[in-house]
C-alpha cells in the first residue's frame, strides 16, 4: 500500500478540484524511503496540465516538519500533499496542526488525517486490508505456500472530505467530487 505510487497523482487531480487557485504543492515526503521518492515522482509525471510548482517537503522529525511548513507557507497560493510514510503517521496531529495554522488545503493518504481535522483524503481501506491479510493467514495455516500466493493490490480506495475543514480554509468542494466521496464529515 505504501508503494502504490499510482495513486499519488490523483492527490494532485483532488487537490485542484478542491482548491483550484493553488499554484505551489509542498509534497511531505520520506525521501529515505523508495515510496517518498516514488510518490514524488509519479506526481511530478502528471503535474504539467495542472500549472503547479511541486516543492519537497521532508519529512523525518516535527522540528524539520515545523521549518519546512514555515518555509513553504511564505509565499501564497500553496496547498499540500502528504505521501504515505511511517513519520508522517507518526507525526499525523503535528501535521494537521501546521495545515490549519497556516491555512494549506492539503490531501493525505490516510482516512484517520481527515478525521482528526485534515482536508480530504485518498488511500486504501485499511480495514478492508486487514481483512484480506486475515485471508492471507487462512490460506497459510491451512497449507498454502506463502510463497505461492499472488500478491494484491489494494481492492477499494476511499475518498474522505471534511466539509467544516473546507469551511474554515475558505473552500467549497464541487457538487461532483462530494458524489464520488465515501464519507463526507461535516
Amino acid at each position: 500500500m505504501l508503494y502504490e505510487y499510482s495513486i499519488s497523482g490523483k492527490w494532485l487531480e483532488l487537490l485542484k478540484l478542491v482548491a483550484p487557485d493553488v499554484t505551489r504543492v509542498g509534497i511531505l515526503r520520506d525521501p529515505a524511503t523508495s515510496a517518498g521518492i516514488g510518490q514524488f515522482a509519479a506526481i511530478q509525471a502528471v503535474a504539467s496540465p495542472y500549472k503547479v510548482e511541486l516543492i519537497p517537503v521532508d519529512v523525518h522529525e516535527a522540528s524539520e516538519i515545523e521549518r519546512g511548513f514555515a518555509e513553504f507557507a511564505r509565499e501564497a497560493k500553496g496547498g499540500l500533499i502528504v505521501t504515505a510514510s511511517i513519520a508522517a503517521a507518526l507525526h499525523r496531529k503535528l501535521i494537521i496542526t501546521l495545515a490549519a495554522r497556516h491555512r494549506l488545503p492539503a490531501v493525505y493518504v490516510f482516512r484517520n488525517f481527515v478525521v482528526e481535522g485534515g482536508l480530504l483524503s485518498y488511500g486504501p481501506d485499511i480495514a478492508d486490508q486487514y481483512r484480506a491479510s486475515a485471508r492471507y493467514i487462512d490460506r497459510i495455516l491451512k497449507g498454502e505456500r506463502p510463497t505461492e500466493l499472488p500478491v494484491q493490490a489494494p481492492p477499494k480506495y476511499e475518498l474522505i472530505i471534511n466539509l467544516q475543514t473546507a469551511k474554515e480554509l475558505g473552500l467549497t468542494a464541487p457538487p461532483s467530487l462530494l458524489a464520488r466521496a465515501d464519507e463526507v464529515i461535516e
